[in-house]
Order: structure tokens, then C-alpha cells, then sequence
């Protein structure tokens, strides 16, 4: 697990490589936002079934928000290792710090499960 100040908890690779799943599941046939703005914008319109928070991200303030507004919020959220791995299964050809998913569409069986494995976690 990196050192960053906003990781908050350790997630196994059994369930990362489960939202790297779902968050591809989405990306083709529901919806996910991109980037640390939109992600932002849609935990605060409580629009989010899953946040996705990078582990590597330097500054850690560009995402350190994220965890404290999901919790407030009540939006489950999870963490991956790399910002390039999260960046791939979002769909793009760079990194990114941060990833929704705004609707799960066939993945919500999956993004359910997550969820419910994420709240263990956190207990």
C-alpha cells in the first residue's frame, strides 16, 4: 500500500482486479466519469455507485478530498495502485488519479459485490 496521507484502508488484489472489471464493464455498456473533476462533481450530485481512487498520485492533494466528500457523501469508494492501470480501465491512454462509476449497467452484480467487500474493509 502506498504512504499517501488519503489512502485509508488496504485493498486485497482479489477486489481491485474486480474494479478494474467493473470499471471496463461500465466504461461499454453504463457510465464512468474521468479525472479528479468529474469525479468531484458527481460524488457531490450523490451520482456515483463506485469511486475509484488512484494509490500513487503526487501531489496527494490533487485526490486527498476524495475519500473525506465519498464518506460525507455515503459513496462507497476503493482504492488501486497505479494511476495508469486506473487510466486503462477507464478507457484512456494516460493515467488518471481518479474514476466513477455512474452507472454500473451489466457490471452492477459486480460493483455490488465490490461494494459490499469494501464496507468489510473499512469495519
Amino acid at each position: 500500500m502506498a504512504n499517501s496521507v488519503y489512502v485509508k484502508f488496504e485493498v486485497p488484489k482479489e477486489i481491485a482486479d474486480k474494479v478494474y472489471e467493473a470499471l471496463e464493464i461500465a466504461r461499454d455498456t453504463g457510465k464512468i466519469g474521468k479525472g479528479t473533476n468529474e469525479v468531484t462533481k458527481n460524488i457531490e450530485r450523490n451520482n456515483v455507485a463506485l469511486a475509484v481512487i488512484a494509490e500513487d498520485i503526487e501531489p496527494a492533494e490533487i485526490v486527498a478530498h476524495l475519500p473525506i466528500l465519498a464518506e460525507e457523501k455515503e459513496i462507497p469508494y476503493v482504492y488501486l495502485p497505479t494511476k495508469e492501470e486506473l487510466g486503462e480501465a477507464a478507457g484512456l491512454n494516460v493515467g488518471t488519479a481518479s474514476a466513477c462509476i455512474i452507472d454500473a449497467g451489466e457490471g452492477q452484480e459486480l460493483v455490488d459485490e465490490i461494494v459490499e467487500k469494501v464496507a468489510e474493509l473499512k469495519n
